[in-house]
């Protein structure tokens, strides 16, 4: 009798215990659930910039003569943009660019850009570059690579590249 009396209430514990485990569990799914929404938006995000760097670069080699010189980037072309510095205005019509301009072409872009990534708008100017360089982010005006840095707008701390910054940036180097 007495060993009936020391086991009463020892299935209480074991259910309290489970139902513990069970809402810890519970707790990581919905946190790890929340990382992968932050995971999946800055990979769409990044695609995007892909696609309009892979875009650019399109345009850049059908107009090529205006990029390259004797095999080597030019020191200044129409397709370059220095930082902090303007785009150039856009075509008039921007559906059909046969007859654009090289600027136009670029000012084209750059509003298809604006349209796409959240807060570009706003960092045209400051984080988008499009420059001849020999090392990533330097635009130097050397070596055979051309650079092309585009941006959007995050909350401060959310791009997933570890920076502070309230904007995520990709950048791809090309040679042509």
């Amino acid at each position: 009798m007495n060993r009936a009396h020391g086991i009463r209430g020892f299935s209480m514990i074991e259910v309290l215990v489970t139902i513990l485990l069970i809402c810890i569990g519970v707790l990581g799914l919905v946190a790890l659930q929340g990382r992968t929404i932050a995971y999946t938006q800055d990979s769409a995000l990044r695609n995007t910039a892909a696609m309009l760097a892979d875009d650019l670069q399109e345009l850049m080699r059908a107009d090529l003569d205006k990029v390259i010189a004797d095999g080597l980037p030019r020191s200044s072309s129409d397709y370059y943009k220095a930082k902090n510095a303007d785009f150039p205005d856009p075509a008039d019509d921007c559906t059909s660019l046969a007859s654009a301009s090289a600027p136009e072409r670029l000012g084209c872009w750059a509003e298809k850009a604006k349209a796409t990534l959240p807060g570009a708008d706003d960092l045209m100017n400051s984080a988008f570059h499009i420059c001849h360089t020999k090392t990533s982010g330097d635009c130097d005006g050397d070596g055979s690579t051309i650079e092309i840095q585009l941006a959007w707008a995050v909350k401060g701390g959310e791009c997933l590249d570890d920076s502070e910054n309230e904007y995520c940036t990709y950048a791809v180097r090309v040679e042509f």
